[in-house]
């Protein structure tokens, strides 16, 4: 992540803590904000929790109403849409210096996997609907992350994908058609291995749900990254990160094995 980027996450989490300070003073709930400025209370909220940039006429329109005094439309100068949502940025700081990067995805393509069409029917589907303008911002932030299966020296990249991302016609047939031919061609880099998990078995290591394992640095760190409704949160600690790696081990060894999954992926994108 550049530092653009790195800044920008913090001033968002800044503006948030001050905004709830300036509504809390005023005595103004998120709703009564909301309505002021064409927003819904969940929004408002994200904003407050630095998990969303603030748009538009947001920011003019809150900081006369709480009587900030112009301290909002200063904080907010430095607020920097950069098409990542700000609580995804310190992950993605540590995911650009990973030395190793292994992803369990159970719903989806997984960002690094996918193309911008496929990127884009992605955040269209968002809900509630993400703002127009904020949809090609975040697909070309995501199609620029993936430069990392490129990096040198390269990091090595994993994935166990559940059958259903790999059929699902997520934007249409044809895009999906598209974005497996892509994913069989990154399946030829010699740092990338695909697994397709066998959707027959009796028992199942992931019934927890995605999640993403980075190796850091000189192999002397591992972290484990964790996003759910609304939320994510990163673990650095023993047992959970032990635990997780573990668990991953044990997907992969469930799952079919690469070979036979670059031909799973070959037959699907052939019957699309």
């Amino acid at each position: 992540m550049n530092k653009e980027s790195k800044q920008g996450a913090g001033a968002a989490k800044t503006f948030g803590m001050m905004l709830r300070f300036y509504r809390e003073r005023a005595k103004y709930s998120q709703e009564a904000v909301g309505r002021e400025t064409g927003y819904s209370k969940s929004q408002v909220a994200m904003i407050e929790r630095g998990l969303r940039h603030p748009k538009g006429d947001f920011v003019p329109t809150v900081d006369p109403l709480l009587g900030a005094q112009g301290a909002l439309l200063k904080l907010a100068e430095d607020v920097v849409a950069s098409g990542v949502a700000p609580w995804f940025e310190d992950y993605l700081d540590e995911e650009s210096r990973a030395v190793g990067i292994h992803m369990y995805y159970n719903h989806m393509l997984p960002g690094l996997l996918q193309t911008a069409d496929y990127a884009r029917a992605s955040f269209v589907s968002e809900r509630p609907p993400l703002d127009v303008d904020e949809i090609e911002p975040g697909v070309a932030a995501r199609i620029a992350r993936q430069q990392v299966l490129y990096r040198k020296p390269a990091p090595m990249a994993t994935f166990v994908l559940e059958k259903v991302a790999i059929t699902r016609p997520l934007g249409g047939r044809e895009v999906l058609r598209k974005n497996l031919l892509h994913i069989l061609e990154l399946a030829n880099l010699p740092n990338v291995e695909l697994q397709i998990m066998d959707e027959s078995r009796e028992y199942h290591a992931g019934l927890s749900g995605p999640f993403v394992l980075l190796e850091t640095e000189g192999r002397q760190g591992q972290l484990v990254y964790v996003e759910g409704q609304g939320s994510s949160y990163i673990l650095t600690e023993q047992p959970d990160v032990g635990n997780c790696f573990a668990r991953y081990s044990t997907l992969r060894a469930q799952a079919f094995t690469p070979e036979d999954s670059v031909q799973l992926i070959e037959q699907v994108a052939r019957e699309l």
